[in-house]
């Protein structure tokens, strides 16, 4: 997935501050319809700011009422937004609440003084010390919220506790300091580089054929899945990169399925669900290879997914990974492409709960309109225990 400047008035591209761009997905109709900021805690955490300040901006932007659900990460706005409005309105967030006005870097801290009213940002960088106008309309939830320790704080804070300790561990040594250029420290360096400029590197791997191209995808994933390394910050948007390299993007989440999944498969998507996002976010094709990976998962693990067919559908369609449209589309088709057709007959029907309850959900959704968004919820998960239970 591309990133973007944090200040997208910097056109640097080797600017050092950036921030995912922002996945934002539509749920519901007529009164009920509201936005799913799909990444917004991944969006915050880059900015060094909590995730309900920017999902209540957008809020107070929109004149729309916002709803934060923190224990499964979804983060709403009510009525239809685009990513793209989104991600404009988020620029006079940054602007406001995260820059310097000094010298413009995102470095800085908020403070709130209930004694004095006031809200100010501390740069790290220059100094500098300014006050955010409290004519804005976020200030007063920023007021009732306000922020703890700043990502920024906690990595100065661990830098710090890093140098204390390297010093007293040397206090008795002579070696100077220096930089390691030992093929190690190389190597190490080398893996800093961006990903973008990474794949300014020219292979001729795009030529072999597609079967090729995703053994080499599958290798790629399994090395980092032993190594331990495919669950560390960045490891999702590296495989990510890696599989538009090969151009098997769509295919990806087949293969990940294959390596990632087996009986604990409800855990594991919660595990990994950022780097299935990555493939599968407004990408129909890429989630219906998921499905047949998932198919393949439970044919596999027959005895213990089987009866839990309907739970493990619902479980991706919470996590966003999984769109309605997609899965109602799947739930009108018997096919054998992924698994033999007996298998692919049992796990639909392990599924029609799911999909009934889906299905019956979009359709009442119109007829709706008058209910709030609390009473909606509340039907749903009536719903949801008769359907499964």
């Amino acid at each position: 997935m591309a990133t973007l400047n944090v200040n997208r008035n910097v056109t640097d591209a080797f600017y050092r501050y950036k921030m995912p761009r922002i996945m934002a997905k539509v749920e519901g109709k007529g009164n009920g319809i509201r936005t799913v900021i799909i990444n917004m805690v991944e969006v915050a955490r880059s900015l060094g700011r909590p995730p309900t300040y920017t999902t209540k901006y957008f809020g107070c932007e929109l004149g729309a009422l916002t709803k934060v659900d923190l224990k499964n990460d979804r983060y709403i706005v009510n009525g239809a937004h685009e990513a793209n409005r989104l991600q404009t309105l988020l620029d006079g967030f940054i602007k406001e609440y995260v820059l310097c006005r000094a010298c413009d870097n995102p470095e800085t801290v908020l403070r709130v003084s209930q004694k004095k009213g006031t809200i100010t940002k501390t740069c790290k960088a220059c100094g500098n010390l300014s006050h955010v106008d409290l004519t804005l309309k976020l200030t007063a939830f920023i007021f009732k919220n306000p922020p703890g320790f700043s990502l920024w704080e906690i990595f100065f804070f661990s830098c710090a506790v890093d140098l204390l300790q390297k010093i007293e561990s040397n206090e008795d040594d002579d070696e100077d300091w220096s930089v390691d250029v030992s093929p190690e420290a190389v190597k190490r360096r080398m893996e800093d580089l961006s990903n973008g400029v990474k794949n300014l590197a020219v292979t001729d791997d795009i030529e072999k054929t597609e079967k090729e191209r995703i053994d080499i995808l599958y290798d790629y994933v399994k090395s980092k899945k032993e190594s331990g390394k495919l669950t560390i910050a960045g490891a999702d948007k590296d495989v990510l990169n890696e599989a538009e390299r090969l151009d098997v993007r769509d295919k990806g989440p087949l293969i990940l399925a294959e390596l990632l999944f087996d009986s604990s498969i409800l855990q594991q998507v919660k595990l990994h669900r950022l780097l299935f996002l990555r493939f599968c976010h407004e990408n129909p094709k890429a989630q219906k290879y998921l499905l047949g990976g998932i198919e393949q998962v439970i044919s596999i693990n027959k005895d213990a997914l089987l009866p839990k067919v309907s739970h493990i559908l619902k479980a991706f369609y919470d996590m966003d990974i999984l769109e309605e449209e997609v899965l109602l589309d799947w739930g009108k088709r018997i096919s054998k492409k992924y698994v033999s057709r007996e298998m692919s007959e049992a796990i639909h029907s392990k599924a029609e709960p799911f999909i009934t309850w889906l299905r019956d959900a979009e359709e009442s959704s119109s007829d709706e309109d008058s209910d709030d968004e609390d009473g909606l919820e509340v039907k749903n998960f009536r719903m949801k225990i008769y359907a499964f239970d």
